[in-house]
């Protein structure tokens, strides 16, 4: 929807409101011609029968009534009208039965018309014979005849014509409902459509107000904010009809004064960053090539005592290599001797067992002296007095073998404690052999450190030369310090071509103070250049400069190289006002050895073409 026009748009709006009145007009009609149906039915079918049959009533109990007349009254005068109306009342009742008959439509009415009409006809039939009963005089007959079967009949034929005046006016209390329903239900439903319709309507009417409302706040918001000069918020068109077009509009205007201002921006942060920068950088430039004269001092003095360093550690080398040696000479002995110990613990450990194996041998003796003892004591106490002296004998030796053995036992016992104590120290003495191994091993490794270790040294005498050579390449460092500075020069030259760049581009917006501005500005640019020159440059002639400056100056280049984006014209300007520095030829220095990779390799020797092509980005 929000691709149509706003014309297609409010059409379609009130369409669909006129569509939806439509609606409700055709159904209103609708329900009027249910309620007219109705109502001709209640006309022209319920009210007739109801009426026809009230009429029946009634001319009943008026025929009754002439029938009574004729029969009370004997003056033929006054009997002609009574007879008359009495015709008449027969002549209205053959109709009204026909017309009932007529509009009979329902079985039960259809059944109940069959029993007026006999009945009706029974009734007519008796009330003429009472009639003419009356006519000739025929009183009591008459009479007879009028409060005899013809009063029957009439009973009959009354309530028969109430049953019909009630069915018919339950029928039109029924059809009154109906209608009443129908009423109801017309009601309700135009009611409900009209609802719906004015809920259509007031959503249509939201989102068509909204849709050219919300659009148009949108692009008063956006042209507020560019006012206040707010250009962060980016400004979105999500239709194609006129608000969507004026919103494209916009956005188009925002987008061109964000470049233009960014432009402008990034020149002025250009000019800002650089000329920083660059006064940074001389400073840094004076301080570093102080740092490196005293520094090349530094590693003189620092290069002899290395040098000392370097012969002190190789006699050192030497002496510990002689020690080392003698160390695993001593310790190839004490192996020796600790293997001797073992094989001496182990003869020990063999002659304990054996002595444990007497000591056992003794025990047994003992115990079969004891039984012998035992059989000699037995044996004298059967000889009686003859075997005293015999049993006190035995009873010695028994005492002695008893004392023999308990001897043998403590001497296994502290054998087995010997035996168990020589193993220990057998075990002992393996891992103190193990030691003495491990101990011979470390030695060797120790002395292929120290040859390492002299190896090292040497390397070190080579390092030194290396450092002296660093030295040399430190003086080159210094020479590239120097063509430093004519960057500086160069790259004020294109500070200026970058001011003059950011006055035009300033140029385009209409200030009511913009010549103060322009001024400033142009006053700004004149001055910047002159910052940069600096004369701790001749320092290269004290001593030579570190590798460092040249790693701190390089990013300040490669910063300075963004500003190419935005002003791609300052190339050829800044190439004619640097002329010296474009012409003079490129020259990297070589790489030292021992120093890390961010040295000055990547620093040219003099401003050459290479600083043009660095400054150029201005």
């Amino acid at each position: 929807m929000n691709n149509l026009k706003l014309g297609v748009r409010l059409g379609l709006g009130f369409g669909v409101v006129l569509l939806l009145m439509a609606i409700i007009t055709g159904m209103s009609l609708f329900r009027l011609a249910d309620q007219d149906e109705a109502s001709q039915q209640l006309i022209t079918d319920l009210y007739p029968k109801a009426a026809a049959s009230q009429q029946l009533s009634y001319l009943t109990m008026d025929t009754a009534r002439l029938v009574r007349n004729l029969i009370i009254l004997a003056d033929e005068n006054s009997m002609a009208p009574n007879k008359a109306a009495l015709d008449k009342n027969i002549a209205t009742t053959g109709t009204l039965v026909g017309t009932l008959e007529k509009l009979a439509d329902t079985a039960e009415e259809r059944a109940l018309i069959q029993d007026i009409k006999a009945q009706s006809a029974t009734y007519i039939a008796f009330s003429q014979e009472v009639a003419t009963l009356g006519i000739q005089n025929k009183n009591e007959e008459g009479q007879q005849l009028l409060f005899g079967p013809r009063y029957a009949i009439q009973g009959t034929y009354l309530a028969t014509l109430r049953k019909m005046v009630e069915l018919q006016e339950k029928n039109m209390q029924q059809g009154g409902e109906v209608a009443h329903a129908a009423y109801l239900n017309a009601r309700m439903i135009v009611w409900i459509v009209a609802l719906i319709a004015a809920l259509i309507g007031m959503v249509c009417a939201f989102f068509i107000t909204r849709s050219v409302t919300a659009p148009l706040q949108d692009a008063v918001d956006a042209a507020d904010r560019v006012a206040d000069g707010n250009l962060s918020v980016p400004i979105v068109s999500h239709s194609k009809d006129e608000t969507g077009t004026l919103l494209t509009a916009l956005q188009r205007m925002q987008n061109n004064l964000v470049q233009t201002v960014s432009a402008v921006r990034g020149n002025a942060e250009s000019v800002a960053t650089a000329s920083a920068e660059i006064s940074q950088g001389n400073n840094d430039l004076s301080q570093r090539t102080e740092q490196q004269a005293s520094a090349l001092e530094q590693t003189a003095a620092s290069m002899e005592e290395l040098g000392s360093t370097v012969r002190q550690n190789a006699d050192n080398a030497r002496q510990a290599n002689q020690l080392a040696q003698d160390a695993s000479e001593v310790a190839v002995k004490g192996g020796e001797v600790v293997n001797q110990v073992v094989d001496t613990m182990k003869g020990i450990n063999e002659s304990s067992r054996k002595i444990a194996d007497i000591i056992s041998v003794i025990d047994s003796i003992a115990f079969q002296t004891n039984i012998l003892a035992l059989n000699a004591a037995v044996e004298a106490a059967r000889a009686g007095e003859q075997g005293r002296g015999f049993a006190v004998v035995a009873s010695e030796v028994r005492s002695l073998a008893g004392r023999s053995a308990d001897a043998a036992k403590e001497i296994k016992d502290l054998i087995s404690a010997s035996v168990e104590r020589v193993e220990q120290g057998t075990a002992l003495v393996d891992q103190a052999g193990n030691t003495m191994t491990e101990v011979v091993t470390s030695i060797r490794r120790v002395t292929a450190i120290v040859g390492e270790i002299s190896a090292a040294s040497r390397e070190q005498s080579d390092g030194v030369a290396q450092v002296g050579e660093a030295v040399v390449q430190m003086d080159q460092a210094t020479q590239q310090n120097a063509a430093l500075v004519e960057e500086s020069a160069a790259a004020a030259s294109g500070l200026r071509v970058q001011a003059d760049q950011l006055v035009q581009a300033v140029a385009v917006f209409k200030l009511a103070a913009g010549s103060g501005a322009s001024s400033a500005s142009s006053a700004y640019v004149a001055s910047a250049p002159a910052a940069p020159v600096r004369k701790p440059v001749a320092l290269p002639a004290r001593a030579a400069p570190a590798p460092a400056p040249r790693a701190v100056a390089q990013p300040a280049r490669a910063r300075l190289a963004a500003p190419s984006a935005t002003a791609p014209g300052a190339a050829k300007p800044t190439a004619g006002k640097a002329p010296a520095a474009s012409k003079a030829p490129t020259q990297k220095p070589r790489a030292m050895a021992p120093p890390p990779a961010n040295a000055p390799a990547a620093a040219p020797a003099s401003g050459g073409k290479h600083n043009a092509d660095d400054w150029e980005t201005f």
